[in-house]
C-alpha cells in the first residue's frame, strides 16, 4: 500500500530519479521548454519551483543552495540571471505544462512544460516588464465626471458672450 507516499517515483531508484530532475531542470533553464513526457513534467514543477522562487533571493546562501541541487554553473547563472529578473513580481506558479498528445512509439502522454514568463505568445512580450496590476478608486471617478460637467457648462457660456459682443 502506498499511504502517504506522495512522491512519483518514476519506476527508478532515489539516485537515477534526482539524476534525473536534476537533468530536466538544467535544460528547462537553459531552454526556458521542453518537451518530455506527463509524469516527468509534473514531477518537475515540483522539483524547480522551489528552486525559482530561490532565485528571487540573489545571496550567497540561495545560490549554494540551488548549486547544490543542480550541480551546473551555467544553469545557476542563468537562473540568477535573466530568469530571476522575469519572475521577480510573480508570486508562483512559474511553469505551465500543455499537453501534447501520445507518442507513436510507446503510447505515452507527452508534455510540453514552459517557464511561463518566456512565452511571447501568451506573455505580454519580449522585452516588456510585468507591470503592477492597476489600483483604481471608485470615488475618484465621480469627481472626474463633475470637473468635466463644470467645464463643459463654462465652455459654452464663453462662446455666447463672444457671440453676442460681435
Amino acid at each position: 500500500m502506498r499511504h502517504g507516499d506522495k512522491i512519483k517515483n518514476l519506476g527508478r531508484t532515489a539516485s537515477h530519479r534526482k539524476a534525473l530532475l536534476t537533468n530536466l531542470a538544467i535544460e528547462l533553464i537553459q531552454h526556458k521548454r521542453i518537451v518530455t513526457t506527463l509524469t516527468k513534467a509534473k514531477s518537475l514543477r515540483t522539483w524547480i519551483e522551489p528552486l525559482i522562487t530561490k532565485a528571487k533571493d540573489n545571496s550567497t546562501h540561495s545560490r549554494r543552495v540551488v548549486f547544490s541541487y543542480l550541480q551546473n554553473k551555467e544553469a545557476v547563472a542563468e537562473l540568477f540571471g535573466a530568469v530571476a529578473e522575469k519572475v521577480a513580481s510573480r508570486p508562483g506558479g512559474y511553469t505551465r505544462i500543455l499537453k501534447l498528445g501520445i507518442r507513436t512509439g510507446d503510447n505515452a502522454e507527452k508534455a510540453m512544460i514552459e517557464l511561463v514568463d518566456f512565452n511571447e505568445i501568451y506573455g505580454k512580450g519580449k522585452g516588456e516588464a510585468a507591470a503592477p496590476a492597476k489600483k483604481t478608486r471608485r470615488a475618484g471617478g465621480a469627481k472626474k465626471k463633475a470637473e468635466a460637467g463644470t467645464e463643459e457648462a463654462a465652455a459654452p457660456a464663453e462662446t455666447t458672450e463672444e457671440k453676442s459682443a460681435e
